[in-house]
Order: C-alpha cells, then structure tokens, then sequence
C-alpha cells in the first residue's frame, strides 16, 4: 500500500510540474528552454520535478503587493 502511495505521488507531482512548465512564459524559465524542462520531468522521475521546481521556475517578485486606489498616485491623477 506504501509502494502504491508513492507511485501516485511521484505520478500526481510530475503531472503538475508538466502543467506548470507548459504554462510558463518561454523567457521566464531559469537554465534551462522549457522544451528541455518539460524533458527532464517527464524522463527523470523524481529528480527532474523537484529539479523544476527549485530551479527552473520563475522568479515572481517578493515586494507585490496591491495598493489602494487612494494611495496610488497613477489612479488620482487619471480621475482627475
């Protein structure tokens, strides 16, 4: 039952690291193309989703965060 957890998880994790790599931007992936990410998870079992997912992803910036319409300085002068 053990053995048949893993397979499912090792299987549910490259299906997501699949769908994440096909869905990332061509020019937003780190050291590798996608095409050649999308390779290394689907041929190397574990090592390539965990690969994608502390290497390859994209960088999303840490400081966004969303600024009310009365702090926005862009906002206040378009209304004006």
């Amino acid at each position: 039952m053990l053995k048949a957890i893993l397979i499912l998880a090792v299987v549910m994790l490259t299906i997501y690291c699949v769908v994440e790599v096909a869905l990332a931007s061509r020019y937003s992936t780190r050291l590798l193309p996608r095409w050649l990410w999308a390779f290394a998870v689907i041929t190397l079992p574990v090592v390539g989703p965990l690969s994608w997912l502390l290497f390859g992803r994209p960088v999303t910036p840490r400081n966004k965060r969303v600024i009310a319409p009365d702090d926005d300085e862009d906002f206040l002068r378009r209304i004006r």
